[in-house]
């Protein structure tokens, strides 16, 4: 028997049929013998019209009042979702935020989750109830209803799987596991039984969508082992004890599956892209101590959050350029804000472009194996696409290309590291 928390996203609980279906995953968890907590998010699209209905009813909405109006979209599913596992005949109830409590910081609409009163949840669980938990929300130390920002479901459920000490936390979603890569641009891109959690964490920071980066943070700080896998099977599929998805681990647990021969050493895990970036150039910046916090300052203070950052070799005139990238939806923000500061940076002008696309290569596997960049260089020079900027990390390469070439430079790189599903075959 084992304890685990059960995480559904919006796709999943978009509808009482589908629903229904999510209640039918759980029941048969349970009837396994383990006991059950789940977290859910709201109905797909949910959040954004609630959203919209604070911004019609006040431009300048109070973001407390804000947090009220969008943690009913969870409340709601949970509702509904403990209604449906009754109508099965299990018994289950839905515990809201303020009544667990999960107690958060007082910073509405981003708030971070600082503990989690369980006592009360884990005596329900062990009596055989099963646990329905709005993700999302939680409660200040004001009393004030919380939300932890977009896409907080997923850290609500490692949150909760470290405060119950869950055997491990299942993320269902979209998608049946993390892959090599994305299986719309390669098709022979294969599903990972495991990544560690560095691993995740770049991949997640670098364009893959299947977790949320904070979640993977917490998971790694807290030990807590995350399962993705899909909740889009029919009702007579294995169960997930039997079927998994790709497990996220320690790195000393990953050692322990290559060791059983359960997996195959890897130098790299995965090939990530992100279209959403843009590239700002500063030419002429004067080259001294303190020019380039002049730049970065107020880009901070606006929360634009930098990511590539180069600058070039100094000129004979005391004169560089830097380079940077930001989202692509900061872009125009950043630029006005540079242009205020133009006398205090003392640059020349300011060139962008936002029809770009960054690729990582990650990979544990570069820490003790020389020769990753070189071969991703390569790989793309042989198809005559251009890297436009290079940044590193110990277990990642990123790359700045022209946008129209992404797919074809995942595809080459796919299969330049060997992840094609064909070379495990060969």
């Amino acid at each position: 028997m084992a304890r685990i928390v059960m995480k559904f996203g919006g796709t999943s609980m978009a509808g009482t049929e589908r629903i229904r279906r999510v209640a039918n995953i759980v029941r048969k968890q349970q009837a396994r013998g383990h006991e059950v907590a789940v977290v859910v998010s709201a109905m797909a699209g949910e959040t954004d019209r609630l959203v919209n209905f604070c911004r019609e009813a006040n431009a300048l909405y109070d973001p407390a009042e804000y947090d009220v109006v969008v943690a009913s979209g969870e409340q709601v599913t949970s509702g509904l979702l403990a209604l449906t596992l009754q109508s099965l005949g299990c018994k289950a109830r839905s515990w809201l935020g303020w009544q667990l409590p999960i107690h958060t910081i007082e910073a509405h609409a981003k708030a971070r989750i600082e503990s989690i009163d369980a006592a009360a949840l884990v005596a329900s669980m062990e009596s055989g109830e099963i646990a329905v938990i709005p993700g999302f929300q939680g409660v200040a130390d004001t009393g004030r209803i919380t939300t932890l920002g977009r896409g907080g479901s997923d850290t609500s459920a490692v949150a909760v799987a470290a405060a119950i000490n869950a055997d491990r936390c299942d993320i269902y979603t979209d998608v049946d596991g993390v892959y090599t890569t994305d299986p719309r641009i390669v098709a022979k891109a294969k599903k990972q039984k495991a990544v560690t959690y560095e691993e995740m964490l770049e991949l997640a920071s670098v364009g893959a969508k299947v977790l949320q980066t904070r979640s993977v943070g917490l998971a790694m700080k807290e030990g807590v082992r995350v399962q993705v896998l899909s909740s889009f099977v029919g009702d007579d599929a294995i169960p997930a004890d039997d079927l998994p998805g790709t497990m996220i681990v320690s790195e000393d647990e990953m050692n322990q599956l290559v060791e059983n021969g359960e997996m195959e050493r890897q130098h790299v895990t995965g090939i990530a892209h992100d279209k959403n970036e843009a590239k700002v150039i500063l030419t002429r910046v004067p080259d001294k101590p303190g020019a380039v916090a002049h730049i970065f300052d107020p880009l901070a203070k606006a929360a634009i959050n930098v990511d590539m950052i180069i600058q070039n070799v100094g000129r004979d005139k005391g004169e560089t350029d830097v380079t940077f990238t930001v989202p692509q939806a900061d872009l125009a923000r950043a630029q006005a804000l540079l242009e205020d500061k133009r006398d205090e940076i003392g640059f020349n002008r300011i060139i962008s472009d936002s029809k770009i696309a960054k690729i990582s290569v990650v990979g544990v596997g570069m820490k003790s194996h020389a020769g990753v960049a070189s071969t991703m260089f390569q790989a793309l020079a042989d198809r005559g696409i251009n890297i436009q900027a290079i940044t590193t990390s110990e277990i990642k390469v990123s790359v700045l290309i022209d946008e129209d070439e992404t797919e074809l430079a995942v595809r080459v790189l796919h299969t330049a590291y060997g992840l094609d599903a064909a070379d495990e075959a060969a």
